[in-house]
């Protein structure tokens, strides 16, 4: 019997490959970096090529640091940066351009074109505004930009994908091509619902359907690896988007279940169940589906600035050598002295959106010190995702009794008390913090029988640490008041 699933996780700056034992542990990892490319201001990229070739070596890798064989491992699954999107050549497999990045804002002006003053006019159907962020406006960027590119798509001699995509078509010798409701529910393209691409959509955006892989649940055997790696021949049989892999693998099955990653900004997904709920301040989103079962839902809400707080406080005002300081210099003071910090650098996203809001630090005094102000970014991380659950409790009626978190910042124990204090319920981190791999191998698992059920998932994750609430909850209202007088005052700063 096989002792291992894989997960292949490909990131926005890596790829890693870790094998999982049947308790979620991780028996060997591997991790290689990919270049980020900016060919143009507010423009990026990333090599296909590179990617795939990293990936296959970080196969080898992590089986070897395992002391593995393919004889060990069940499946693969494969967890991926959303939204990035790629056009490659159906019978040759190369690639037509370079990837464009879910941060690229290139499609700017085709968006306002499509929205046609209306940014919701998809949303009915797939959950979304239209913006930037999403594939099927690089899409229609990459067939635009190279007019013989249409031509050949709506012959069907293209392939679109998101990342998890391109690697099934790789990593399968080209004879898989196909996504996952997850990846799909965030090309602006899939109808909700029917979990199949929408008609009113694809013509809006002005996308040939000969162009897009077939959509399929997020746990089933999708072909066999065939690659000229050490796992040939082992089925492929899980796919989630990075953040839904994430909420899969703290085993958030249930309506309410709440995970918040931290990392450069925050993700918080809730799920809402098998119905999707409507909200104009949040992301409606598919969370997973298993094989031929019923698609749970979610609500998103994408907070753009949290541990990229720490690292301005460190690279541009010099408060802190590096990021781990930064935890003693904020509990070094009891409370802010009533300092605010906005950390709107860019704008703000869920749930206000607002791309005209700038930073601001509200109430300086002459008592103010680096602590006050270090400890009032901590604070911002906590009073944001405190938004973005009001905004769920509003959308869904759904009240969250604990939230599960995980990624980079839940070392600091100060903001995993911070966001206790803040909300009012736990805040508990996992004994595996490898949620997003694990999520993926969880599918992949289920999909071949390794686990039977996600009963099996529920019952392999294991709290590390829980912070209760401590703060007096007339203090945190009266503070959370303060916190959006803050914010307002952020507002309309950028013309």
């Amino acid at each position: 019997m096989s002792r291992y699933v894989a997960a292949i996780d490909q990131g926005t700056s890596s790829s890693r490959c870790l094998l999982f034992d049947r308790d979620g542990a991780v028996a060997g990892a591997a991790q290689r970096e990919h270049a980020q490319l900016h060919p143009h201001a507010g423009w990026v990229e990333h090599d296909p090529l590179e990617i795939v070739a990293n990936v296959r070596a970080m196969i080898d890798e992590a089986v070897a640091a395992a002391g593995a064989s393919a004889a060990d491992v069940a499946a693969v699954g494969i967890t991926n940066q959303r939204e990035t999107t790629v056009l490659w050549e159906r019978a040759s497999g190369a690639p037509v351009a370079n990837a464009i990045v879910w941060q690229d804002t290139r499609t700017a002006q085709l968006v306002e074109q499509l929205a046609g003053g209306d940014l919701d006019r998809l949303r009915a159907v797939t959950g979304l505004p239209l913006s930037t962020y999403f594939s099927g406006p690089k899409a229609r960027w990459l067939l635009d930009a190279q007019p013989e590119l249409r031509e050949r798509a709506e012959a069907g001699e293209l392939c679109f994908g998101t990342i998890d995509s391109w690697l099934l078509w790789q990593l399968t010798g080209g004879a898989v091509h196909v996504t996952d409701v997850t990846n799909a529910s965030r090309t602006l393209l899939m109808d909700l619902r029917t979990l199949d691409w929408s008609d009113e959509a694809l013509e809006l955006v002005g996308i040939p359907r000969a162009l897009l892989p077939e959509i399929r649940s997020s746990s089933e055997v999708y072909g066999e690896l065939r690659a000229g790696t050490a796992l040939d021949g082992i089925p492929l049989a899980g796919i989630l988007g990075d953040q839904q892999a994430a909420l899969f693998g703290q085993a958030c099955f249930e309506p309410g279940d709440a995970k918040n990653t931290y990392g450069t900004g925050c993700f918080l997904l809730v799920n809402t169940g098998d119905e999707p709920v409507a909200s104009r301040e949040l992301l409606t989103t598919v969370a997973y589906r298993l094989g031929a079962g019923a698609p749970q839902y979610a609500l998103e809400g994408s907070i753009a600035v949290a541990g990229a707080g720490v690292r301005w406080l460190r690279d541009q005002l010099g408060f802190i050598s590096s990021a781990d300081e930064v935890e003693a210099l904020a509990a070094s003071v009891p409370d802010t002295g009533d300092v605010y910090v906005v950390p709107a650098f860019s704008g703000l996203f869920a749930p206000r959106w607002r791309s005209d809001a700038r930073g601001a630090i509200v109430g300086i005094t002459a008592y103010t010190t680096k602590a006050h102000i270090a400890r009032a970014m901590l604070e911002a991380t906590a009073w944001q995702t405190r938004e973005v659950l009001d905004a769920v409790r509003g959308a869904a009626g759904i009240a969250c009794h604990e939230l599960k978190v995980d990624g980079g910042m839940t070392v600091d124990e100060l903001l995993m008390q911070l966001q206790a204090d803040v909300l009012g319920v736990p805040t508990i981190r996992p004994h595996v913090t490898e949620t997003t791999a694990l999520g993926a191998a969880y599918a992949a698992g289920l999909a071949t029988g390794v686990w039977s059920s996600p009963a099996d998932v529920r019952a392999n994750w294991r709290e590390a640490r829980r912070w209760e609430p401590q703060l007096d909850p007339d203090d945190v209202e009266r503070r959370y008041a303060r916190w959006r007088e803050a914010v307002e005052r952020s507002l309309a700063w950028a013309s």
